[in-house]
């Protein structure tokens, strides 16, 4: 991996963070992405501050990344908007939906659209793409984010049939609940509606998994760091699930 050029979407914290750390760590050159400067710099690595939910926002990550570190050969996508602030499907805020799609599935494509093509012409790349258990299963009061999230799997797919000719790999990765501040913000409203704790929340996802626990962004990162790497070159179109056994 060393010398290899990677963009790393949401990597201002969480998941994107410790991807971002790991593959420095592995000798890439990274480039984070998020919407803030604050987070971006708390990380130590180069980095530029853009809105993704906007195909100016997708060209200016990418162009960035090409003009200071050179062609991009690795691309984690790991940004996002959660279910949080979703509802009933009739009750659904056609706003939100579109906003979902806009930041989880409409700039996974623009960022694919602009670093394949030079990747395949190189003859080397991996694009990860983070998308979650949702990605194969329903969630209530989802609708938007659960079809973002199978639409980031089929993405992830397709890109892999078309690029996987050229030395290309192309997997998605569906993490179960993993303490972030996007799962922190759903518990927070999950325990307002309901009227119990924050902790009591956490308590419920964490007996979904036979560990009787979460994930930790490290745990995620690893798997996305090895689907980066020259050892994953076998591994392509694939929806990798690490959820710590759970069947959510």
């Amino acid at each position: 991996m060393k010398g290899r050029v990677a963009l790393v979407t949401g990597g201002g914290r969480g998941i994107g963070r410790e991807v971002a750390l790991l593959l420095s760590a592995a000798g890439a050159r990274v480039m984070t992405v998020a919407r803030s400067s604050t987070e971006l710099a708390s990380v130590g690595l180069d980095y530029v501050a853009a809105d993704l939910g906007t195909t100016e926002g997708c060209a200016r990550a990418v162009a960035e990344t090409e003009r200071r570190l050179g062609p991009i050969d690795l691309l984690v996508v790991n940004h996002g908007i959660g279910s949080a602030h979703e509802k009933l499907v009739w009750e659904q805020d056609p706003a939100v939906w579109r906003e979902t799609m806009r930041i989880n599935l409409d700039a996974p494509f623009e960022l694919a659209r602009l670093t394949v093509g030079g990747m395949c012409k190189r003859g080397f790349g991996r694009l990860v793409f983070t998308s979650s258990t949702a990605g194969e299963k329903a969630e209530r009061s989802g609708s938007a984010y659960t079809a973002s999230k199978h639409g980031v799997i089929g993405l992830a797919r397709a890109v892999a049939q078309d690029a996987g000719p050229f030395g290309v790999t192309s997997n998605a990765v569906l993490p179960g609940w993993v303490r972030t501040e996007m799962a922190e913000r759903s518990a927070r409203t999950s325990a307002e509606q309901r009227g119990i704790t924050v902790e009591q929340v956490w308590s419920e996802r964490a007996a979904i998994y036979p560990q009787n626990r979460v994930l930790e962004p490290r745990e995620v990162a690893e798997v996305i760091a090895f689907l980066c790497s020259d050892a994953a070159g076998g591994v392509n179109g694939e929806a990798i699930t690490v959820a710590l056994g759970g069947i959510w």
